[in-house]
């Protein structure tokens, strides 16, 4: 997918932020030059890092440093692509947004005072900008003072900030969190590297996520078109009706691979805006696989122009300029969905039929671009198991949640661990409710679905092991749950059903995928010395009762 041109043509500042807010509710116009003389600007000299300008947007606004760098993180690996704006308009190492649906971009020029082409083209303005936006939705929350200095009370704000609603907000938020639980370390265009350092969070989801508005239904899912993907791992997000035709005048006969030069998030909501007029049936996410779809099959996404109606499309998150969005677990649960779009339609598993945008007829783009593998892809697809895959690539979807196949007969085994709530379905479902059972928490039947039973077993085990109790299995419940067991000393060489369960709570632990062969080799050691240097733990790439106690606890 193309930027949308190409697509279709303490409290500090506390009180002069509120009044920027205010300006802003009341008239949509920036703040006055008064304020604006108040607030940080670039220097001159423009030498100024990307560490210094989060650090001094942080302090100015009293948002969480950290915090700050994992959305900005979230949104564009914190590259500002030169000031060029991502499909759905947003600017910035921030993705500060100026169209219909999310005016960040704007809101950001009335609270700080910059001019709209600084916020646009100038890191340190923008990180300002973003910092700002943040701090107003806090605000609007009512966070004090304390409040703001921890870092779990801002989960409401950044679901906020995603301008979505709902699920995806929420999802948005998870994946932030996320990048907070494990740490991260970004080398940004001109080599300086931005850290943040994994700590353990519990974000508070409580009363204030109720301001997180309930999904809305587009036409899309009320004219009798039940809102429930065919491709079973995925979730449901409808685009707006008008993105879309219902029906089609061709016979499905290709996959089309594009590239959304945004966020995930942001590229779902860009979906669900009436003028947007681009769609796509499928977007998978970076950092987890995770599989999203937004047309159903059997209508035409408006992706491909010439060969819309015939070909099924599906986004990647990223940037066709940075091959860092291109991840294994987003090779692999994008592999896996088409593999099973492929049998399910009879598509031939070749480059004659799954092709990139810019192979499409009639097409001016360029994605997914010359970063994206197709010889690593194209053997995930056929179930080259040279090219690392878990298992079959001919899966039908069942393997659960935008990862590949299971890497053994008893389904526990999956190249990456997604978020799952109630309601959702598949094959991690049924490894949950396997774990759980096994392990005393009466989750029901392991039928592949998260209902009521599932999700008291999930609240029960968490509260039991001292894991945030939302019920949602994310990163820590998946470690927690895959790493039960003994705690016998394992070492590179050794082999058996101990090292495949190490290797599954590392791959949930990491967000990597070690793969689970039960053969403790120099990469799974590779990993091991990973954790635990993450974990502060003694770094000897060999697993005792500390790597094991930390893995029990869902570190």
């Amino acid at each position: 997918m193309p930027r949308r041109a190409a697509a279709h043509t303490g409290r500090r500042a506390s009180v002069l932020a509120a009044l920027a807010v205010t300006a802003l509710s009341a008239t949509g116009t920036p703040a006055t030059a008064a304020t604006a003389a108040h607030l940080p600007t670039t220097p001159a000299d423009g030498r100024h890092t990307m560490n210094q300008a989060f650090v001094r947007a942080a302090g100015r606004f009293d948002v969480p440093r950290d915090l700050l760098a994992a959305v900005g993180y979230g949104e564009t690996h914190l590259d500002g692509h030169t000031g060029q704006p991502s499909q759905a308009n947003g600017y910035g190492v921030m993705h500060l947004a100026s169209n219909p649906a999310n005016r960040s971009l704007e809101k950001a020029a009335a609270i700080t005072g910059e001019p709209l082409s600084r916020l646009r083209r100038d890191t340190a303005a923008n990180i300002l900008g973003g910092a700002a936006v943040l701090r107003s939705y806090a605000d609007r929350l009512g966070l004090d003072g304390d409040e703001r200095d921890d870092i779990d009370a801002w989960y409401p704000a950044v679901a906020q900030y995603s301008g979505t609603t709902g699920r995806a907000a929420a999802r948005y938020a998870d994946t932030v969190y996320a990048f907070l639980t494990h740490g991260f370390a970004a080398t940004v265009p001109g080599g300086e590297q931005i850290s943040v350092t994994a700590r353990p969070v519990a974000p508070d989801k409580g009363t204030r996520s109720a301001t997180v508005a309930p999904e809305k239904r587009t036409l899309s899912a009320t004219v009798g078109r039940a809102p429930i993907t065919p491709y079973p791992s995925a979730l449901w997000a409808p685009a707006d009706a008008h993105n879309f035709t219902v029906g089609r005048t061709a016979k499905i006969d290709k996959v089309i691979i594009h590239v959304t030069q945004g966020s995930y998030t942001g590229s779902i909501k860009w979906f669900q805006d009436p003028t947007a007029e681009v769609s796509a049936h499928y977007v998978v996410r970076s950092s987890d696989g995770q599989v999203t779809q937004t047309v159903r099959d059997s209508d035409t996404a408006y992706h491909a122009k010439e060969a819309n109606s015939s070909a099924l499309g599906i986004e990647h998150e990223g940037y066709i300029d940075d091959p860092s969005w291109f991840t294994d677990t987003m090779y692999r649960a994008s592999a896996a969905l088409t593999s099973a779009l492929c049998d399910k339609y009879g598509i031939p598993k070749d480059r004659a039929h799954i092709i990139g945008h810019s192979e499409a007829p009639g097409t001016d783009h360029t994605d997914p671009g010359r970063y994206w593998d197709w010889n690593r892809y194209m053997g995930f697809v056929e179930g080259d198991s040279s090219n690392g895959s878990n298992g079959s690539g001919n899966s039908t979807g069942g393997s659960g949640n935008g990862s590949s196949g299971s890497s053994s007969s008893d389904g526990l085994g999956f190249a990456s661990y997604t978020l799952l709530q109630s309601g959702a379905s598949g094959a991690q479902v049924t490894a949950v409710q396997q774990l759980l059972n096994t392990q005393g928490y009466a989750a029901g039947a392991a039928d592949g679905n998260f209902g009521a039973a599932t999700l008291s077993a999930v609240k029960a085990y968490q509260t039991t092991r001292g894991l945030p109790a939302g019920g949602i299995v994310g990163p820590k419940t998946w470690t927690a749950l895959l790493s039960a067991g003994s705690t016998p000393t394992l070492r590179q060489g050794d082999s058996g059903a101990d090292v495949k369960r190490l290797q599954r709570s590392l791959t949930a632990a990491l967000g990597t995928t070690v793969d689970a062969v039960g053969t403790f080799g120099p990469v799974t050691a590779t990993a091991v010395r990973t954790y635990q240097t993450r974990q502060g733990l003694a770094v000897t790439g060999m697993v005792s009762s500390n790597t094991w106690a930390a893995l029990h606890a869902g570190r």
